[in-house]
């Protein structure tokens, strides 16, 4: 390894170490990181180390532990193909934390040593001061406030500065086959965040190819090959592709969200200002105050020449436009305002910020440039107050550090040959830039609730889950007692929960139709609660809340088969969620009769569609008569307010269509049979035509019974397939409690696969005159593509990286021009350039 290129990894290894250790110490100090990460990150990243150590029951295609099995290659793409997050299976499985902060921090670090060299390829300059800039960008405001509870998102913050390289090679004319690599790096590890990095590298490749004098020939050349490069590079990634987009197309559609409203450009400028808040929905762009004087600063630097000036002014303001406007906002994120938040990939408005502040940096700003840069930083201050989104931090931040990067931007200018100021003025930069950091950080991290669990808790889950696994002649269900939104990928049960934006609609619409309830319309589903569902789904063990430390309370319940087998002829009855459940169970074991209005605000019903119960006043009360001694149970769905009968009392939080409330023991059925239920309703609200069913005593015991003698005698399962040997002769529908999700295939009693029968949203396999065994396979839809996509595009990189190679061995050929001139060359006339005669 040359000097130059030991300097060179010494500071950009200085910078991932600067920015990592900026984030860990501002965590530290907190004792958190941003909402969020124990929720989504750290489950999957349990389920990783679970997949990676096999102790898993699905593999990369299938997951068996949530939702009841759904697919999970999209998944597996969206939220683990950071390349960072894998060797978080070197750490014990219980340091779930610890592994999904690691793999924040080495992203970070990998992100901002990155952007160093990006900086450097655009401008040259001090080196340190290329740390601080990248810095800037490795901890801005995105990272601290979002991305870093993110590791799949964080991932753009290493493809935006990685695809700057491969537009700075471009420019250069060199390393075709490794830029479509390094394309396909970032378009599979993280789609979303890809093509939002791949627009802005794009922006910033045009910048450098129109900012600076070119021949109109290179500019077709270095733009050919970029347009080229990309294309085989997101070619290469075709599985991530094509599987993601047949799973987004198939996907639980996304919830609805608040409309963006004028917010307005002032109330954008004022995030740039660091520590600065103004609620949501506004972009966190802010990459501190030596960013901000740079960038302010930009437009009024005379070293830089006017053409490079006007064009990185150009492209900010484009793209800040695009930020402002909602039809542009909409664009940016596929036509859909994510329910996460509108503007959760502004890391590319920090990286151009960056950039441009690099520029003017790598220029020396003089005089007049600081004292333009600080007026405008001055205005914007002003806006933040304004708007309120600026606090103490802000103003400390300001004040203090813009007037210590002010001055040693000016001792630099002054004195920029002497190696000892120049010293000090960096000095007093990386102060200021770590300053800033660590106290936005600190207040970001203080600004996030806590999870809300402790890892104990989460541990003695993980025990009890597995103390009563069976599977999978059963599942270990972790609901409906719930620490995230993932308690089955935490705990590795066999659950209904499940977060996800590929969960498949038939996966959501399954036990939501069943009486179990969701969040987030349907993107984040959970177990099923009641006796005759967890019989349904084969639950032979679970968790529910119970008293402290852990709270919760380990719960066994006999269970047919993951397979059962309904008779000839039977009939799906879809008019009651009591009705469903009795048809797949095969047996009646419900009194669902048409609740009677008792009292209180009249309600008003509307067919099948349910009742509208008048809000405010006094309680509506429901009366229905049910077998004395059975169970009652109360499904509200999407009711909001108090419900009471039986003396069990309990809120229900219902929305449509976001979030639906499962179904609630109310309690014994009383002798006189009359079950009496009160509505305390907040606003008007909805509840189905039959809300009330009684579960009667010893139906359900008969019924399992039942189920088990003429089901599956044994299942086997593999990581995306599962077998079933049935009693002889057996005849009706095999019926496989896993959701009937694109991409299964099914055998009777090994005859030809075929697409099976959806019941009721399980998976039904007919089974003809009679069958013993069943055999189904699940492929994910849109794989097969993507790999023949990919084969051929391997094919033809290898084939032009081969030629490449042989073009570079093969001898200088002389120009045809030159060849022409030495044969028309007269005797005794010396060669010209070198070229010989003959």
């Amino acid at each position: 390894m040359t000097g130059e290129r030991r300097r060179e990894v010494l500071v950009c290894g200085g910078a991932a170490g600067l920015a990592a250790g900026g984030y860990a110490l501002a965590a530290g100090l907190r004792g958190r990181w941003p909402a969020g990460a124990g929720e989504v990150a750290v489950p999957y990243h349990a389920h990783l180390w679970d997949l990676l150590h096999g102790q898993a029951a699905g593999d990369l295609l299938f997951n068996w532990n949530s939702g009841y099995g759904v697919p999970f290659l999209a998944d597996f793409f969206a939220y683990l193909m950071n390349p960072l997050s894998w060797p978080t299976a070197l750490l014990p499985r219980d340091q779930g934390r610890l592994a999904v902060l690691l793999v924040t921090l080495a992203t970070i670090g990998l992100g901002t040593a990155l952007m160093t060299r990006l900086l450097g390829r655009l401008h040259p300059g001090p080196r340190w001061l290329r740390v601080l800039a990248a810095v800037g960008y490795g901890l801005c405001a995105w990272v601290l406030d979002a991305g870093g509870a993110a590791p799949m998102w964080l991932w753009g913050l290493v493809s935006l500065p990685l695809l700057g390289l491969v537009g700075d090679w471009c420019l250069h004319e060199r390393r075709w086959v490794a830029g479509a690599l390094c394309v396909a790096l970032v378009w599979a590890g993280n789609l979303y965040t890809a093509a939002l990095a791949t627009l802005v590298a794009g922006l910033l490749f045009a910048v450098r190819l129109f900012a600076t004098p070119r021949s109109f020939r290179h500019r077709v050349r270095a733009t050919g090959r970029a347009v080229t490069l990309t294309v085989t590079g997101v070619l290469l990634a075709s599985p991530v592709l094509f599987v993601a987009v047949r799973a987004a197309r198939g996907a639980q559609p996304e919830s609805p969200v608040q409309p963006l409203g004028p917010s307005g450009l002032g109330a954008h400028l004022a995030q740039l200002p660091p520590a600065a808040y103004g609620g949501r929905p506004l972009p966190d762009v802010a990459i501190g105050v030596l960013g901000l004087l740079l960038v302010c600063g930009l437009p009024f630097n005379r070293r830089v020449r006017i053409r490079e000036r006007a064009a990185w002014c150009v492209a900010l303001l484009l793209v800040v436009l695009t930020f402002v406007w909602t039809p542009t906002v909409l664009v940016w994120h596929g036509l859909a305002i994510p329910a996460g938040g509108p503007y959760r990939v502004a890391f590319v408005l920090s990286g151009l910020l960056v950039l441009a502040g690099w520029v003017s940096l790598a220029h020396r700003p003089d005089l007049l440039t600081l004292l333009g840069g600080a007026a405008v930083v001055a205005l914007i201050a002003v806006l933040a107050a304004a708007r309120r989104s600026a606090d103490a931090s802000t103003w400390v931040l300001l004040g203090v550090g813009g007037t210590a990067a002010l001055a040693a931007l000016r001792l630099l200018d002054r004195r920029h040959t002497d190696r000892r100021a120049n010293a000090v003025a960096t000095w007093v930069l990386g102060g200021v830039v770590l300053g800033n950091a660590v106290w936005s950080g600190y207040a970001a991290f203080g600004a996030a609730p806590d999870d809300g669990f402790s890892p104990a808790a989460v541990r003695a889950g993980y025990a009890a889950v597995r103390s009563g696994a069976d599977w999978p002649n059963g599942r270990s269900d972790p609901g409906p007692h719930a620490f995230t939104a993932n308690d089955p990928l935490l705990l590795n049960g066999q659950g209904g929960g499940y977060f996800s934006g590929y969960l498949p609609t038939v996966a959501a619409l399954l036990p939501h139709d069943l009486g179990a309830g969701w969040t987030a319309g349907g993107r984040q589903t959970a177990s099923v609660t009641d006796p005759v569902g967890q019989a349904l789904f084969g639950v032979r063990a679970h968790l529910d809340d119970g008293p402290p430390p852990h709270g919760f309370t380990p719960v066994r319940a006999a269970a047919p088969p993951l397979v059962t087998v309904l008779p000839p002829g039977a009939r799906p009855d879809t008019s009651s969620v009591w009705s469903r459940q009795e048809s797949l169970l095969g047996s009646q074991v419900y009194d669902a009769p048409l609740p009677v209005p008792a009292g209180g605000p009249e309600p008003t019903l509307h067919g099948t569609s349910g009742w509208s119960v008048p809000g405010g006043g006094g309680g509506t009360v429901f009366t229905a008569a049910c077998t004395p001694g059975g169970t009652a149970f109360f499904h509200g769905l999407w009711y909001r307010g108090t419900v009471s009968g039986l003396d069990t009392s309990y809120r229900s939080e219902g929305e449509q269509p976001t979030t639906a409330v499962a179904i609630h023991r109310l309690g014994t059925v009383p002798a006189d049979g009359v079950v009496r239920v009160t509505l305390r309703s907040d606003v008007v609200s909805q509840v189905p035509a039959r809300p009330i069913g009684c579960l009667r005593a010893g139906a359900l015991e008969a019924a399992v019974a039942r189920l088990a003698a003429t089901g599956a005698t044994r299942v086997e399962t593999g990581g995306h397939t599962l077998a079933a040997a049935l009693p002889a002769g057996s005849t009706g529908t095999a019926l496989l409690s896993v959701p009937a999700t694109e991409g299964w295939t099914c055998a009777v009693g090994g005859g030809r696969a075929a697409a099976p029968v959806p019941v009721l949203g399980m998976i039904g396999v007919p089974l003809g005159a009679g069958a013993d065994r069943i055999a189904c396979s699940f492929r994910p839809p849109g794989l097969t593509e993507g790999l023949t996509v990919t084969s051929g595009t391997t094919a033809v990189l290898v084939l032009v990286a081969v030629f490449s190679r042989l073009a570079r061995r093969r001898p200088a050929r002389t120009p045809r021009r030159e060849r022409r001139r030495a044969a028309r060359r007269l005797p005794g006339e010396p060669p010209v350039d070198g070229v010989r005669a003959g």
